[in-house]
């Protein structure tokens, strides 16, 4: 796993936030599975930013505790998922190395009540992360991010959480490995 400076973000890819970012509170040591990438915009979700409630405490009818992440500071209200079961919900749209978003919340809901989808197909989101046209471009020339193909794959539904920033830039290593021991927050050290 290696970024490539030249690699552009693109639909299916992962955004890996750059140490220098680190204080933005929405961005902070975040991963992002960008979504949709395109001339009108970009969306994407935080991957690894648990929240303290699970899915059954938003949505009452749903019996298993899945975990819910934070997406992004956009829409904040509003509940999202990827997931890696397009056989099984009708209405999901394509993302990349088979990985999909949406589809019929209903049948999901009627899914995980009867065992027929599990935590590790689905992953849930408040909010999503979103760029106007040519604004996410912007801040990966400004170095602002790491963007890498995704070698999770649509494995990637079980394997985020919040170590998934400090693993990856231990992985890269160097200066990388440096800053995956920093503290969150500089002025604390």
């Amino acid at each position: 796993m290696s970024p490539n400076q030249n690699t552009k973000p693109l639909k299916g890819y992962l955004l890996i936030a750059e140490p220098s970012i680190i204080g933005d509170l929405s961005f902070n040591r975040s991963a992002i599975l960008l979504a949709e990438h395109n001339h009108e915009g970009s969306i994407g979700f935080i991957l690894n930013k648990p929240l303290r409630y699970d899915l059954n405490d938003l949505v009452p009818e749903v019996s298993p505790a899945i975990p819910v992440f934070n997406g992004g500071p956009v829409e904040q209200d509003n509940l999202y998922f990827i997931h890696n079961a397009p056989d099984l919900i009708d209405n999901s749209v394509y993302i990349d190395f088979g990985i999909y978003w949406g589809g019929d919340f209903t049948q999901i809901i009627e899914l995980l009540n009867k065992g027929l989808l599990t935590n590790d197909q689905i992953q849930f989101f408040l909010g999503y992360s979103g760029w106007g046209p040519d604004q996410l471009e912007e801040e990966w020339q400004q170095n602002n991010w790491l963007v890498m193909p995704n070698d999770l794959h649509s494995d990637q539904i079980v394997k985020t959480d919040q170590n998934y920033w400090r693993n990856t830039m231990n992985a890269l290593g160097g200066a990388y490995a440096m800053w995956s021991n920093a503290p969150e927050n500089p002025t604390m050290n």
